[in-house]
């Protein structure tokens, strides 16, 4: 039998795939923040007018990536990717609802 931990674990990881203009998304794995369904409610409603960086700091602690996870490389990826933000919003999102697509 399948067993769960109702406490669940503090972050989570999850793949992201980062859209890269004339090129196939690109996967990067993200070290999100877990939320209950109660926090994500309120978390949403704070969100309007929220910049990407901030917004990928509310959600994510970590990155795999040669770069630190921090304000400035956070802000270069959104610049230089303007999908980033929402691919890495959708598939945080998707995780914390368990929506993982199937291969």
């Amino acid at each position: 039998m399948a067993k769960i931990k109702l406490a669940a674990d503090p972050t989570f990881t999850a793949m992201v795939s980062i859209p890269i203009p004339g090129a196939k998304p690109t996967p990067v794995e993200f070290t999100f923040k877990h939320r209950t369904k109660k926090d994500v409610a309120e978390w949403g409603n704070a969100l309007a007018d929220k910049p990407d960086v901030d917004l990928i700091k509310d959600m994510a602690s970590g990155w795999e990536l040669d770069d630190e996870f921090n304000d400035a490389n956070i802000a270069m990826l959104c610049q230089n990717y303007a999908g980033a933000a929402f691919a890495i919003f959708e598939t945080y999102l998707e995780e914390l609802r368990g929506a993982r697509a199937k291969n």
